[in-house]
């Protein structure tokens, strides 16, 4: 009779680890997809529009802008573009090592950009020790969850200036 309680009692415990595999393997499916999906789903960028319906990487190929720089007079920049440039990220290039100043944190910046025709100046503006400067520009754009701002490409629209004059 014993022998009859144990086979039993060991029926029951074979039936419960398919259930339990079964179960484990669901979970680890979904966990993947998941995984799989936010990595996706991280990959690509929410579009930013400007003007209308015109993807914002592709106005940066009409910003226009001059730029220059000496210790004595300080930074120029003219805007001779179609595009108001809404920011300025100021990349400097030392030996060695880099720095980005965002130059809407500099209180000359206007408020609401560089503007057609503009000219941002800051004689005050100092580079000690930069060897060169590389100017960014920043446009600003729509999406779908609002305004954002877009950092155009600096190999292919960034300004590279000498800081030593």
């Amino acid at each position: 009779m014993k022998r009859g309680v144990k086979k039993r009692h060991r029926k029951n415990t074979k039936a419960l680890s398919p259930v339990i595999a079964t179960v484990l393997l669901i979970v680890i499916v979904v966990i993947i997809a998941l995984i799989v999906f936010f990595w996706i789903k991280g990959m690509t960028d929410e579009a930013i529009t400007k003007f209308g319906n015109r993807n914002i990487q592709m106005v940066c190929e009409d910003v226009d802008f001059e730029a220059s720089y000496t210790p004595t007079t300080g930074l120029y920049i003219t805007n001779f573009g179609n595009v108001p440039i809404f920011g300025m990220d100021v990349k400097e290039e030392s030996a060695g090592s880099h720095t980005t100043i965002d130059l809407r944190e500099n209180p000359d910046w206007p408020e609401f950009g560089l503007i057609t025709g503009a000219i941002f100046s800051d004689p005050d503006f100092e580079a000690p020790g930069v060897q060169e400067m590389v100017l960014i520009p920043v446009l600003i754009g729509e999406s779908d969850s609002g305004r954002k701002t877009y950092v155009c490409d600096e190999r292919q629209h960034g300004v590279r200036i000498s800081a030593n004059a």
